[in-house]
């Protein structure tokens, strides 16, 4: 269960962040609404999270999926380029990701 939670606080913080670029720098009401609500969610649903993941395992992967998925948002969606080195990068946050959740006993629930 964790780790759906934290699934949904990556989504909801990613949702969040798009709405931000909507925002216009938080002139517009209807997406500065939804930045607010969906970063309220998204830290809530981490807080439950941090019960069972340690806050540095939990942290990491909250930033590092988020990171991907906003940037897959970005490039999908946005239409905003992705050159080599980014994709060598989002790759190397990937490989942390599945190194932290597949080798480290840090990441075991407690």
């Amino acid at each position: 269960m964790p780790f759906f939670l934290l699934s949904l606080a990556i989504i909801a913080e990613v949702v969040g962040t798009t709405a931000l670029k909507f925002s216009d720098g938080m002139t517009r009401v209807v997406p500065s609404i939804v930045v607010v609500v969906a970063y309220m969610v998204a830290f809530y649903l981490l807080s439950l999270v941090l019960r069972y993941i340690p806050v540095g395992v939990a942290y990491a992967i909250w930033a590092g999926g988020g990171i991907v998925l906003i940037t897959l948002v970005g490039w999908l969606y946005l239409r905003q380029g992705l050159d080599g080195a980014g994709m060598l990068g989002i790759g190397l946050i990937v490989a942390g990701v599945l190194v932290l959740q597949l080798f480290s006993k840090s990441a075991s629930l407690h």
